[in-house]
């Protein structure tokens, strides 16, 4: 069984770094990064007899807004639908309720996430980043 939890203590920083740090989204990145992120995040732990097999943070103002960031399954757990559960947390959870736009972005796990109500821009046109030259790096470089 999977327990989910949002206690900020439980978490193992030096697990989800490594996580990170070999994602495709962050490949490197700096240990003192991911604390700053955590930091500064609404976080979720996934847990399998007290191991943490799974992360994901949500980045808000608990009223208006979230970005969904870092969703991360452990190897030995994927395929079981712990992405979704994580992400279907933030979703379902009281302080996320009336929150008028979410977000999240995702590479491969389209299908995933729109079981959960998320869909394309409906306005991309009016969406823009701003990207340190380091990830505008990245990204032209990760197809």
């Amino acid at each position: 069984m999977i327990d989910l939890d949002d206690d900020r203590a439980r978490l193992d920083v030096a697990r989800i770094h490594g996580w990170l740090a070999g994602s495709y989204w962050s490949p490197g990145i700096a240990r003192d990064l991911v604390e700053r992120a955590i930091a500064g995040s609404h976080c979720l732990g996934a847990y399998r007899d007290g191991t943490q097999v799974g992360f994901a943070r949500a980045i808000t103002d608990h009223a208006t807004f979230a970005w969904i960031a870092d969703v991360w399954v452990a190897e030995s757990t994927r395929g079981q639908g712990l992405g979704r559960h994580m992400v279907g947390w933030f979703v379902d959870h009281p302080r996320f309720a009336g929150i008028r736009r979410i977000g999240l972005v995702t590479a491969d796990a389209h299908g995933v996430y729109e079981k959960l109500g998320f869909h394309a821009l409906l306005r991309p046109d009016r969406y823009l980043e701003k990207l340190s030259a380091e990830a505008a790096a990245m990204l032209r470089a990760v197809p």
